[in-house]
């Protein structure tokens, strides 16, 4: 593949036809600020924290969504950079309310981490009251635009990521907002509650309703593990608190097959595992009144049923449901012995109802 070179930071550096100036700048361990740009959707420079030199340039470029050219040379660190960086963190903590003490982002905040890093202890500008009322009217996720910077990742995860086409921009200028339809509550759009758009958002305009006040970030140990629903194997990541109880899932970025993406069931449907119904041991029915008992005499008691079944009606007498919460290697286990076994291929997967 033909390479070329430009000059970073005053070192030559060689890059492929195709990448942008933050790909190049990652690739040689330099750290470029982003707040909009997306893994895997295109890059829109919206909120312009990536901007860098370019020499030649009039004004100051958009490192995430600007090929590279051979011979272009690239300051990422000058002091113009670092001031044009600087005031756009403070125009967007001048836009609604970034109130950190009780916000859900606290310590997993882009903002934040950025207002950090720039030192910024007073907004040189008046704060712009925001005029949309958060939305709680929905189970599952928290919009609260008094938070939300219109940086457009979640608009991104939406149409480009998963497809869903539910959420775009609305209105104009400080009327502007991330609209679900025809600006209508998510739960009256085409959303199907993915939680994509959660799982992109940079601050905390967006977040989890289950997972409200159940635990700081640097409280959480996550725990990788696979999703409990279809045989997909989506790959999951558990935020555990202190109590040692699910606060949120969340999906691992660059774990097969998912990438990054997780359903409404793998994303939110994870209550059953604190089900009181939830059976703790076998139960056998006797005397129309159920009795606990040990797993090998319920096995036996199985064995036995099917044995009598299969000889006194024939195998076909006898049917399967495997669950869908299995992984695949207990499905093909469940066939195995009907198909094999007791001799039927009357089996068959519950994740159709």
């Amino acid at each position: 593949m033909t390479t070329g070179t430009i000059r970073l930071n005053g070192n030559d550096v060689e890059f492929e036809p195709g990448q942008s100036i933050l790909d190049v700048a990652r690739d040689n361990g330099i750290d470029i600020p982003t707040l909009c740009y997306l893994k895997g959707a295109t890059p829109t420079g919206a909120c312009r924290m990536c901007v860098v030199e370019v020499a030649g340039a009039r004004s100051l470029i958009a490192a995430c969504s600007t090929p590279v050219t051979d011979g272009m040379e690239i300051l990422t660190d000058s002091e113009r950079v670092h001031r044009a960086r600087k005031l756009n963190v403070e125009l967007l903590l001048a836009s609604g309310t970034h109130n950190c003490l009780t916000c859900e982002a606290n310590g997993n905040c882009r903002l934040q981490d950025l207002a950090y890093h720039y030192g910024i202890t007073d907004i040189p500008f008046s704060i712009t009251p925001q005029p949309y009322p958060t939305e709680t009217d929905n189970p599952f996720i928290i919009r609260d635009f008094t938070r939300c910077i219109l940086c457009g990742r979640c608009v991104q995860a939406c149409n480009e990521v998963v497809v869903n086409l539910a959420i775009s921009y609305g209105y104009r200028g400080a009327d502007s907002k991330i609209v679900a339809g025809t600006d209508v509550p998510y739960f009256e759009s085409d959303c199907v509650f993915c939680g994509q758009c959660v799982e992109v958002c940079p601050v905390g305009a967006l977040v989890e309703k289950k997972s409200r006040y159940m635990g700081r970030p640097w409280d959480m140990k996550k725990v990788r593990t696979t999703c409990p629903y279809c045989g997909v194997g989506c790959q999951l990541w558990l935020h555990i608190n202190k109590e040692g109880k699910i606060a949120k899932v969340t999906a691992v970025e660059d774990g097969a097959p998912n990438k990054g993406r997780l359903c409404v069931k793998g994303r939110f449907a994870y209550d059953f595992i604190y089900s009181e119904d939830r059976l703790t041991t076998p139960l056998i029915k006797e005397n129309g009144e159920f009795r606990e008992a040990s797993w090998d005499e319920a096995l036996d008691l199985v064995a036995e049923k099917f044995k009598e079944l299969k000889e006194i009606y024939g195998p076909d007498s006898i049917a399967g449901v495997s669950c869908a919460r299995s992984i695949n290697e207990d499905s093909y286990q469940m066939q195995k012995l009907f198909r094999s076994v007791i001799g039927t291929n009357n089996i068959d997967h519950c994740a159709r109802t």
